[in-house]
């Protein structure tokens, strides 16, 4: 998952668990905040009551001759209610208590509050139902939840924006410095513009790394080539020599098979050496891409130069290649190596009677040739390693093989950005399935 898509993820579960709490918490803070509105209108309508007594008497509320007096509203949703107050220590409140008015029962929040005029004691009862305060907590339960959020919302995108900005030059960075070059030629510095001191960082030190991997890399394919072309002057002058001494008449058979021996010797490392060679060449673009050639045409030539290991070893061969399928803008002598080396692998790790077949197929688009094999298979600790330069395995020690033959491929897939898939059971077989890339396959009606 991509670090932009992370913090995205993180910052909208975060948000969505402050929403959910902020949902249950809501109701209460609401209620405690209608309670608190209420208590304090309660407040200031008896102050307002008790400034008017104050200034006209207790007779503006109270008629004589009574000793109490109420007012209440058509619906009955708040009243106010003075009487003379006979139990004495009465204390002030605010509490929600049922009262009964023409016959109704309901529930209000009543302020209670003791005052003298006269000489007589009062109590002052002001009351709102709790009903009408519950109508108006509703409309501030939805308001507040639609208001949290478009904020939520809006801070989800506000933090989209910015993590794209705040993120862009690491993108940069593995775009132009790590994808978007050929391993190991990355070409020159250029320096990815931000504000960010750890990107900064990330992206010199990157640099660095692949300034010292290229150095690398470029001395090893110098020494391969160089010490390939050198070592081929002396091994052809001792084959010659070898060869001059056989010519003499007075040697006898225990030189002569001393001498086949170091002759066969002297034919592996000519065999190493042009391979190493060819990888150098290869991975140095020294080869042209102008080929055009049936692909069935290229298969039946490597068949008959491989067709006698075929018999040695009893193995049935069959092609399923479309004959009007044209490999186009290729080299056709390393594709040839390429297909040489797999099939000879195929039978040079195959079994007695066994079966190998080469199957093109089209897959969305995409043309695919499988080289497929009843062989002795492949372990799976070992197929990550398979086109390692000079890496042997348990099957091969007993063969005759310099490790070299799969890095060809590999090389040679490099170069024609070919993908290589690799299925392998030990013990049944593996399945080699070229993926040719588009433009390298064309058919002709």
């Amino acid at each position: 998952m991509k670090l932009k898509t992370k913090l995205t993820l993180f910052n909208t579960i975060s948000k969505l668990v402050i929403v959910t709490i902020f949902v249950l918490l809501l109701p209460g803070l609401i209620k405690n905040i209608n309670q608190t509105y209420t208590d304090n209108k309660l407040r200031k309508q008896k102050d307002k009551l008790l400034q008017i007594v104050g200034t006209q008497g207790i007779k503006s509320y109270i008629q004589a001759g009574e000793s109490d007096a109420s007012y209440y509203t058509p619906l009955k949703e708040d009243y106010v209610s003075l009487d003379v107050d006979s139990l004495p220590g009465y204390v002030d409140t605010i509490k929600n208590e049922k009262r009964i008015l023409q016959g109704d029962t309901i529930e209000y929040r009543i302020l209670s509050h003791n005052f003298k005029v006269e000489n007589k004691k009062y109590l002052l009862e002001i009351a709102i139902s709790v009903d009408a305060i519950t109508e108006t907590t509703r409309p501030l339960q939805s308001l507040a939840f639609r208001v949290l959020v478009g904020m939520i919302l809006l801070t989800i995108l506000a933090d989209q924006l910015y993590s794209n900005y705040v993120l862009r030059p690491l993108g940069l960075i593995i775009k132009t410095k790590l994808v978007g070059h050929k391993f190991p030629n990355f070409g020159s510095f250029k320096e990815v513009k931000t504000t960010t001191s750890d990107f900064q960082h990330l992206d010199i030190s990157i640099h660095q790394m692949i300034e010292t991997i290229e150095s690398a890399f470029q001395k090893e394919r110098e020494f391969i080539s160089n010490a390939s072309h050198e070592l081929m002057t002396p091994i052809s002058i001792l084959q010659s020599k070898i060869e001059n001494m056989f010519e003499r008449e007075d040697i006898v058979d225990e030189l002569k098979a001393r001498l086949l021996e170091m002759q066969k010797i002297l034919n592996r490392l000519k065999s190493i050496t042009k391979t190493l060679l060819l990888i150098s060449q290869i991975e140095n673009d020294q080869f042209l891409k102008e080929d055009k050639i049936a692909l069935n045409v290229l298969l039946q030539e490597v068949h008959e130069e491989i067709s006698i290991r075929f018999q040695d070893k009893n193995i049935s061969y069959e092609a399923s290649v479309p004959q009007d399928w044209y490999l186009i803008n290729v080299n056709k002598f390393l594709l040839f190596n390429l297909f040489f080396n797999l099939i000879n692998n195929a039978i040079k790790y195959n079994h007695e009677n066994g079966d190998i077949k080469v199957i093109a197929a089209r897959e969305n688009n995409t043309f695919t040739v499988s080289i497929i094999d009843t062989g002795i298979g492949i372990s799976n600790e070992d197929l990550p390693y398979i086109f390692n330069r000079f890496k042997k395995f348990r099957q091969s020690l007993q063969q005759d093989s310099f490790g070299l033959g799969l890095p060809i491929v590999k090389s040679i897939a490099g170069f024609h950005r070919i993908k290589i898939e690799v299925v392998s059971e030990k013990g049944k077989g593996s399945t080699f399935k070229l993926i040719f890339p588009h433009g390298t396959i064309e058919i002709q009606g």
